[in-house]
């Protein structure tokens, strides 16, 4: 039987060699622990893939990701996301370099509403792009910050990947949920004060005309966000009040997304089909992957390499920052290849250990972590939302994409800095769940 750091790199040899592949995740995970048990148990165990499986797919809390998921879609498929963006246009008035803050601020809105990095970047590419190029905004600044704006969608809740993360870390759900709050709106401020910083120094990379905003009353533009901030403030609001659960917070966006398409008149039994049928098949493709993680840290800790890292990680001698500082720059590395999703389920299971041994805060460390692979969706070569944005453009090259994206991956370390600097961003809205 293959035991410790055997089993480690064995693993770690034929999860990466099925992700070159282009096997699906989930399948690659699934396929990881059958040739887990038979290798470390025999065949007489497969029952214990049943039985972790089950035990994992029936966890309460993971009843807010379909409900999430669902929240964002029918918000997307309604339309109604397009009053919005008249609104906050309508709001920002008459400034240079205006769509600039147009993009950032949208970005944050619609990744409160959404979760989904790709889809914001896709529907930004498709909206906003377009009319920034054709008011004459310079074409690198404006796809940098869709890209940057784009990734915040997993660090602003509700977000998904947040509950995953919680889940497998055994960390609270709504505590991490809250803890992305401050960041995600501090990485908004640093992107949008970049921009505005590059158009003092370069004004060329903005139109020397002050093109008016969109003729919407204020009134109207009033009327059309009240719903949207009424959802994000109540969603949560409620988790952060300690009054609802985020599974329960959850049900409440659901219905809260059904109300403001059937406001802007969009509701429709065909939305809804199509709706459901869509966060049905993301959910189900999220919780084979996560039955999978979890079956993963069981294979660690019955082959002993949980012990190990444990121990490698003590004769170190290491400070504690001077390990997340490597643990922090070994996902970097893999998130530039690998899908962030993917890197969380390796590493969660191989790191759960190394925190509690070094005291790490969880939240804090999560946060961080959350941040770090958040950034591999906009690094070269392999950023998922580079690649949605240049499917959603038309005529955007990878290199342009690969050149306007390295900013704002150092805007995002930068922020990672802050926040390690200054771990109250994380911990202290949570202290208040």
């Amino acid at each position: 039987m293959l035991t410790g750091p055997a089993a480690l790199i064995g693993a770690a040899t034929l999860i990466l060699g099925l992700f070159v592949s282009g096997i699906p995740i989930f399948l690659c995970f699934l396929a990881l622990n059958l040739i887990g048990i038979w290798a470390l148990l025999g065949a007489p165990a497969f029952p214990m893939l049943i039985n972790s499986m089950f035990a994992t797919t029936t966890n309460g809390q993971l009843t807010a990701i379909p409900l999430f998921v669902l929240m964002g879609e029918i918000l997307f498929r309604s339309g109604a996301t397009e009053r919005i963006f008249e609104a906050v246009d309508r709001f920002i008035g008459r400034l240079k370099g205006r769509q600039y803050i147009l993009a950032g601020a949208l970005s944050a809105i619609f990744g409160a509403l959404s979760g989904s990095n790709m889809a914001v970047a896709a529907m930004m590419a498709r909206t906003v792009f377009p009319g920034m190029i054709a008011r004459g905004y310079d074409r690198k600044l404006s796809i940098g910050m869709i890209l940057g704006g784009a990734s915040l969608a997993p660090v602003i809740p509700p977000s998904v990947l947040v509950i995953i993360i919680a889940t497998l870390a055994n960390v609270s759900v709504a505590g991490l949920l809250v803890a992305g709050v401050l960041p995600g709106l501090m990485l908004a401020a640093l992107f949008i004060g970049y921009a505005m910083i590059r158009i003092r120094l370069n004004p060329s990379l903005a139109p020397d005309s002050l093109e008016p905003s969109r003729k919407l009353p204020i009134a109207s533009a009033i009327l059309y966000c009240l719903p949207f901030l009424g959802l994000i403030a109540l969603v949560l609001g409620l988790i952060l009040m300690g009054v609802a659960t985020p599974s329960e917070s959850a049900a409440i966006g659901v219905t809260g997304s059904l109300m403001i398409a059937a406001l802007f008149k969009r509701l429709s039994l065909a939305l809804l089909k199509d709706a459901l049928r869509s966060a049905a098949l993301m959910t189900a493709m999220i919780l084979i992957i996560m039955a999978s993680s979890t079956l993963f840290s069981q294979l660690l800790a019955i082959s002993g390499a949980s012990r190990q890292i444990t121990a490698l990680v003590s004769a170190l001698d290491l400070s504690p920052a001077m390990m997340v500082l490597a643990m922090m720059l070994i996902v970097f590395a893999f998130c530039m290849f690998v899908d962030q999703v993917a890197v969380m389920l390796i590493v969660i299971p191989i790191y759960l250990p190394v925190i509690t041994l070094l005291q790490i805060d969880p939240l804090w460390f999560w946060m961080m972590m959350l941040l770090n692979v958040t950034v591999g969706g906009i690094t070269p070569p392999f950023g998922y939302a580079m690649f949605a944005f240049r499917g959603a453009a038309e005529g955007v090259s990878m290199s342009e994409l690969f050149r306007a994206s390295w900013a704002f991956v150092g805007l995002f370390i930068l922020g990672m800095l802050i926040l390690a600097a200054a771990p109250w961003l994380a911990t202290w809205l949570p202290g208040f769940v």
